[in-house]
């Protein structure tokens, strides 16, 4: 499957640079999708390449059927409108109109998309070396993403070419939809707790849900936030605008934070500082609304975050051998049992607490002691 990819990518790249030097780099460790470096005439580009939209571990584990089937299928996704791919380059070329920092789309072939390389840090690297700078960054990275959020060229486009694949609510469905359950679930050694989660996390988020939608970035990670290192704006990658709950993007990025902090365990200093300041954050952030809508959006965001941890956690868990996997993917890995008790104790509180506030300090606790273990 790899050799399929990087095949894809050079016969792409010869189609679009064909008398230019074209080297093939380093594949890019991901679950989801085949990211490989190249040089042209010794320009860094990053490369992606897609099958039938799905992520990787996905088509490994045989949702698209054997290989054969798989590359059957491809043909007919790649001879069709609208792929996973074709949508993303659009949405970077509309977030750069209105002013976003995104990585320039340097050529693009149906299954493969080319994007200039980006240098910086990365939002999470940036939190831990500087924890007390957690609540300004947070902030900063909303300040940047207003013309998503007020743009009317990205709503028409939203409207027209959503990427709700990368959806947390919509990913938590396709996975755990109880046929899909037992495949994600089995391979763990943690399956029973993990069931127990994902009927809590269920039940919560047909409790929690709302019908206010809102365009939102849709896959803020913090690898996906680079700052440079003259102090300049940031830079966003990997999009996927879509309709979702307000909270969406920052329940994503709060939530590989938290597992990033559970990984590494920095000391309870560390631990400390950054979940203040997330607090400081998500207090300020909710100054504008009502004590009852308050209450409802620090639910929401609660129960976002815990379902794209366990989202995550299971796709990190049932990661097939041979697809490489990130270090920090790893870390999560290792310490899955933790993560598991930390998910347990959150859900457990979902249904007993009423008022939102009590839930959200409560959970942050639970991060504290899991990152502190």
């Amino acid at each position: 499957m790899a050799d399929h990819a990087t095949g894809s990518i050079a016969a792409a790249a010869r189609e679009l640079w064909p008398t230019s030097a074209v080297r093939l780099g380093a594949v890019v460790p991901s679950v989801t999708s085949h990211v490989q470096r190249l040089t042209v005439d010794g320009s860094m580009l990053y490369a992606k390449a897609e099958l039938l939209g799905m992520s990787l571990v996905s088509v490994i584990r045989g949702s698209g059927g054997d290989w054969p089937m798989v590359k059957a299928a491809q043909r007919a996704y790649l001879a069709g409108p609208d792929t996973l791919l074709e949508r993303e380059a659009k949405q970077i070329q509309v977030l750069a109109a209105v002013g976003l920092c995104v990585p320039e789309v340097v050529g693009y072939r149906p299954g493969v998309l080319f994007t200039a390389y980006v240098h910086g840090a990365t939002l999470a690297e940036l939190i831990a070396a500087s924890p007390g700078r957690t609540a300004d960054l947070l902030h900063l990275v909303h300040q940047e993403l207003a013309p998503v959020r007020r743009g009317r060229e990205v709503a028409a486009l939203v409207d027209h070419a959503p990427i709700v694949e990368r959806s947390i609510p919509g990913t938590f469905q396709r996975k755990f939809n109880g046929a899909g359950d037992a495949g994600y679930l089995r391979r763990s050694p943690h399956e029973e707790v993990l069931r127990d989660i994902v009927f809590r996390v269920r039940r919560a988020n047909a409790a929690a849900s709302s019908p206010l939608r809102r365009v939102i970035f849709g896959d803020l990670k913090p690898e996906h936030v680079l700052f440079p290192s003259d102090g300049g704006r940031p830079t966003f990658i990997d999009p996927g605008l879509m309709r979702d709950p307000p909270c969406g993007d920052l329940a994503k990025l709060l939530s590989r934070l938290f597992l990033d902090l559970v990984a590494r365990r920095p000391g309870e200093e560390s631990v400390r500082m950054v979940l203040e300041q997330v607090a400081v954050y998500t207090d300020a952030a909710a100054t504008r609304l009502s004590a009852l809508d308050e209450g409802a959006h620090l639910r929401q965001l609660v129960t976002l975050w815990l379902m794209d941890t366990t989202n995550i956690l299971t796709t990190y868990l049932s990661h097939p051998t041979g697809l490489p996997m990130t270090r920090n993917a790893a870390a999560v890995v290792a310490r899955a049992g933790a993560v598991c008790q930390m998910l347990d104790l959150c859900t457990s509180t979902l249904a007993l607490l009423p008022s939102g506030r009590d839930l959200w300090r409560l959970c942050l606790a639970h991060v504290a002691q899991a990152a502190t273990r």
